[in-house]
């Protein structure tokens, strides 16, 4: 397997569930990792110096600790602008899957579910592959993997799956359709022609909270292990893989060490997405607001863990009821994991990104609710965070830096500079969709603005 994003999220989750499989006896599968743009080098350097070898932290929510090494990832590649060595381990025919961990804005999909061409380096991307030059600076996943692939025809290696391992809705569905437009758009019809044929891309649910790795976790792990790990990484102890079971040329037997392997993975990405990564949000937005610093205290925040609570029980559970999952309890465990106190997760690592959160991971719920004929005053509390976040970012009142790939600079700020925020917030097509400038939506948004600011003067009901 390749896998394309070597940050600490793969490495804590996919990689784990590999080395579970080696530790069992099952030795067939091993990964190449890469990145596609120069990140990391720091990280991706020490990985190459310790032979891809690494220590994982996990902490469960009793506070109980537990390292292990982990040696799934036998081969580092380092980055450069042509990426070569990347696009040969991709072409090569013992790579069966391409598997790749990608933001929700990486994807560049606009609300209708195509690409994004007004992103200078999407569009960019799309040039280079028409004059067939991989790679460059602002390399896209679609650049990336369209180079694998044309490298792979070329070299006749055979079928290869292609695997997301983030939290997008419908990735495997989402990013196949990307591909194929960015491919068509790049004038290749026999490349296009051979993906359809010789790929297949699973739609998947993974789960781990895995926070960037505090300043004093090498010392830790150094002082529990005997290991000088310049790069170590920490995640709390519950992990989930869903996947479908859709393969174009094998997989390992994951099934042996706890991933599931479906039918369809819809239910299972839906509550993860609303309520999990939903309600992460909300707690960071709101956390922030109340001048705290982590996730686990907003979580332990009565009215902060009230507003999250209150949005999955009145609002997420009808709409995704009947489910395979007992939604009530998967609520109380997110909640339970979220309070873990040794994660030290913070609310600028998760309040990031809200211009792709609120349509990917909110809007849903808002316009399913509205279609029903029923209130969104719970789930309505989820935006009026964000814009009250928003506005203390816009007067430079954050108290860290605010990263938000999604986010056009200047839109946000004529939502905050507007006459009312409100509703220039409610009225973006983008964020919104159908339902942009609906008058309900306003005015349940208006009512939980109000409730905010209770929040943010230090009330204790919101």
């Amino acid at each position: 397997m390749l896998h394309l994003g070597l940050g600490s999220f793969h490495r804590a989750h996919q990689a784990v569930y590999l080395q579970r499989l080696i530790d069992a006896g099952d030795t067939r599968w091993s990964l190449s990792g890469a990145n596609i743009r120069p990140d990391m080098a720091d990280v991706v350097a020490a990985l190459q110096a310790q032979g891809g070898r690494y220590t994982l932290e996990t902490v469960s929510p009793a506070g109980e600790y537990r390292y292990e090494e982990i040696e799934a990832i036998r081969e580092v590649l380092a980055w450069e602008p042509s990426l070569s060595a990347v696009i040969a381990r991709g072409a090569a025919p013992s790579t069966r899957i391409v598997s790749f961990t990608v933001t929700e804005a990486g994807y560049y999909l606009d609300t209708k579910g195509k690409l994004d061409l007004t992103f200078a380096d999407l569009s960019a991307d799309i040039e280079r592959a028409r004059r067939s030059e991989p790679g460059g600076e602002g390399v896209t996943i679609y650049g990336a993997v369209c180079a694998i692939l044309r490298a792979r025809k070329a070299a006749q290696a055979g079928a290869v799956t292609l695997l997301n391992c983030d939290n997008l809705r419908h990735n495997g569905d989402r990013f196949r359709a990307g591909l194929l437009q960015f491919i068509e758009r790049a004038g290749d019809a026999d490349l296009l022609a051979w993906v359809q044929a010789n790929t297949a891309c699973p739609n998947a649910m993974v789960d781990r909270i895995t926070p960037r790795p505090p300043p004093e976790l090498r010392a830790r792990v150094q002082a529990a292990t005997g290991r000088d790990d310049a790069a170590a990484i920490t995640g709390e102890s519950f992990i989930q893989w869903v996947i479908e079971d859709n393969f174009a040329a094998g997989r390992p037997d994951w099934a042996r060490v706890g991933v599931e392997l479906v039918a369809s993975v819809q239910p299972y990405e839906e509550a993860k997405i609303r309520i999990l990564n939903a309600t992460h949000s909300c707690i960071a937005w709101a956390g922030t607001l109340a001048g705290l610093g982590f996730i686990h205290e907003g979580t332990h925040h009565a009215a902060i863990r009230k507003v999250a609570f209150d949005y999955v029980t009145d609002d997420v559970i009808p709409c995704l009821s009947p489910s395979p999952i007992d939604l009530a309890a998967y609520r109380d465990v997110v909640l339970e994991r979220f309070g873990n106190p040794a994660i030290r997760d913070t609310n600028q690592r998760v309040a990031a990104d809200g211009f792709s959160k609120i349509p990917g991971f909110i809007a849903p719920t808002v316009r399913e609710r509205l279609a029903a004929g029923q209130p969104i005053s719970s789930v309505a509390m989820l935006p009026a965070l964000f814009l009250a976040f928003l506005q203390l970012w816009h007067r430079g009142a954050l108290p860290y830096a605010y990263q938000d790939q999604g986010m056009d600079e200047a839109v946000a700020r004529a939502i905050c500079g507007a006459a009312d925020p409100v509703l220039a917030l409610c009225s973006d097509a983008g964020l919104w969709g159908p339902v942009a400038g609906d008058a309900r939506l306003v005015d349940a948004v208006r009512g939980a603005s109000a409730r905010v600011k209770n929040l943010v003067n230090g009330g204790t009901k919101v």
